[in-house]
């Protein structure tokens, strides 16, 4: 029914400016911004590698961060790739159930290594090894 159709994904942020910042020289994405008005009429597109867009938008105060991770990056090289935010502040996230090494890397023998982060929406990232 939708395999010709485009899509995107989408999730909010409660700081528009502060998910511009990250995403775009934290990260190093490219993006471009929608919109007419102030900062709350505003919203965030990032271009993933391979052309994906992904819709980021305010919701300021009524904002919930996702639970889940909204966000993967397949890296190459996992322990480069934290090296790196964490050179940038942004520290591996750990969660109950899961063993992870001294760098906060999840290395599950029946997946690939995985990292998990967040943006300054608390909404959950990762990186994983290809």
């Amino acid at each position: 029914m939708f395999g010709s159709t485009p899509a995107f994904s989408s999730f909010s942020v409660d700081d528009i400016a502060a998910a511009r910042t990250f995403y775009g020289e934290t990260l190093g994405l490219p993006t471009g911004e929608e919109g007419e008005g102030g900062e709350e009429r505003q919203v965030l597109l990032l271009t993933l590698a391979g052309g994906a867009k992904v819709f980021i938008y305010p919701k300021g105060e009524r904002h919930v961060p996702a639970s889940f991770t909204v966000l993967n990056f397949q890296v190459d090289d996992i322990d480069a790739a934290v090296d790196g935010l964490v050179a940038k502040g942004i520290e591996p996230r750990r969660y109950p159930g899961f063993e992870f090494d001294a760098k906060g890397i999840c290395r599950d023998p029946r997946g690939p290594a995985i990292a998990w982060f967040t943006d300054p929406a608390d909404n959950v990232l990762a990186v994983l090894q290809s």
